[in-house]
């Protein structure tokens, strides 16, 4: 019984920056694994970056390593993603998502691993 809610999307030029956050409620002590996924319309849904239960160890897409950083503070139920020098294809959906499994290399950014997730937000991101 977790619930999710993200916050902090919106409209930002190309090279600047976003700051999304996810609020965790409900069992936030069953969530392990959390992540950070997006989609556009007609892509499938992709992972961008994952964070395991303790915040040490951490996961990219090569395609926002080293402009995007995750975090997490489990005492406040709260997951961030931290988006520097944002390009027009960063524009997407912006999901959280949490499992009560742990992070692995293999599964960290596959979506069907995941067993709750938010409502999105959405990021836009022009030229």
């Amino acid at each position: 019984q977790v619930q999710l809610a993200e916050s902090g999307g919106g409209s930002v030029q190309a090279g600047g920056s976003l700051r999304l956050s996810c609020a965790a409620s409900g069992s936030v002590y069953s969530m392990n694994c959390m992540g950070w996924f997006r989609q556009v319309p007609g892509k499938e849904r992709e992972g961008v970056a994952a964070i395991s239960s303790t915040g040490r160890t951490t996961y990219y897409a090569d395609s926002v390593k080293g402009r995007f950083t995750i975090s997490r503070n489990n005492a406040v139920g709260t997951l961030w993603l931290q988006m520097n020098s944002l390009e027009p294809q960063d524009t997407a959906m912006y999901s959280c998502a949490a499992r009560k499994t742990g992070c692995a290399q293999f599964d960290a950014l596959v979506a069907g691993r995941y067993d709750s997730w938010g409502q999105g937000t959405q990021v836009t991101v022009s030229s």
